[in-house]
């Protein structure tokens, strides 16, 4: 007489064979998945760059019969405006990352570390701003009686208003791992709490604070719909002056020029991840999962 087996030992092991195969081929699965979600628009934007006018016509992901990617990238950068637009992205880009990373971390901190009903309403309301979005209307008119419209001022208060909740989201999380006994050692030294924030606390958000930045970085540099209704074309922007050439009839039927265009304006941004690619991956798992 058999006696049926139940629970564990009804399930089946995989051999650690099978295990072996399927550690080595999930790396293969994963870049079968990524190649042609990344890879595809990818090369059908450096292959239209790369042709010539009558080829780029009617763009498609065949290679360009003679590259000319140089010789686009070069006429873009001369007719196009491109450094004057890059130096008015940077002036909006660089403080408004600079003031969002520093007044959110500090949120961050607070938020963080003092538990009450209160907190957890305030944190509430600032993560909020993530999925409501902000009233363009309302912003214009706020602006305009503050005498800001038009203005790079304005236009980095609005980003830092928008993208402050973002950096709160991910900075909260990571600050709660930091143990609380390296402030209080701090303390007991007779540091303050300005001073306990910029020498414990900041330099423990490096990883995070990386991740908020290329994030940030991607918002601003590629944002053409708030700066066109705040800035309205007195400050060159990349996006807003790609939109305005375009409009002008420069790029007209031009498409090797459009996406040469595309190509320098994502190159910094490029860099920028290429460098930090390390913290921002440990400061997504860091914020997020702990």
């Amino acid at each position: 007489m058999t006696v049926p087996v139940f629970g564990a030992a009804q399930r089946r092991v995989r051999p650690p064979v099978a295990r072996g195969l399927a550690a080595r081929l999930r790396p293969f699965a994963v870049v079968a998945l990524v190649v042609p979600v990344m890879g595809v628009p990818l090369w059908l934007v450096v292959a239209t760059a790369a042709k010539s006018q009558g080829e780029a016509l009617s763009p498609d992901l065949s290679p360009p019969a003679d590259w000319q990617l140089w010789q686009n990238l070069a006429q873009v950068w001369q007719q196009g405006e491109v450094p004057t637009a890059f130096l008015g992205s940077l002036l909006v880009v660089a403080p408004s990352v600079a003031l969002v990373l520093t007044f959110g971390s500090m949120a961050s901190w607070i938020l963080a570390r003092r538990a009450s009903r209160l907190n957890a309403v305030l944190y509430a309301l600032a993560i909020s701003g993530i999925v409501l979005p902000p009233a363009v209307v309302t912003i214009v008119l706020l602006l305009r009686q503050l005498g800001l419209a038009g203005s790079p001022t304005g236009m980095i208060g609005v980003y830092v208003g928008i993208y402050l909740s973002t950096v709160i989201f991910f900075v909260t999380g990571f600050v709660r791992t930091v143990p609380l006994s390296l402030e209080e050692a701090a303390r007991m030294d007779g540091a303050g709490p300005v001073r306990v924030f910029f020498s414990v606390i900041l330099p423990l958000l490096r990883p995070v604070l990386a991740t908020a930045t290329i994030l940030i970085c991607l918002y601003v540099w590629n944002d053409v719909f708030y700066a066109f209704f705040v800035i309205g074309g007195r400050l060159d922007t990349l996006p807003l002056n790609l939109f305005q050439v375009a409009n002008a009839g420069l790029y007209l039927n031009n498409w090797h020029l459009i996406f040469a265009y595309i190509i320098l304006m994502s190159l910094p941004l490029l860099i920028v991840f290429a460098v930090a690619q390390r913290k921002i991956i440990s400061g997504i798992t860091g914020g997020a999962v702990k």
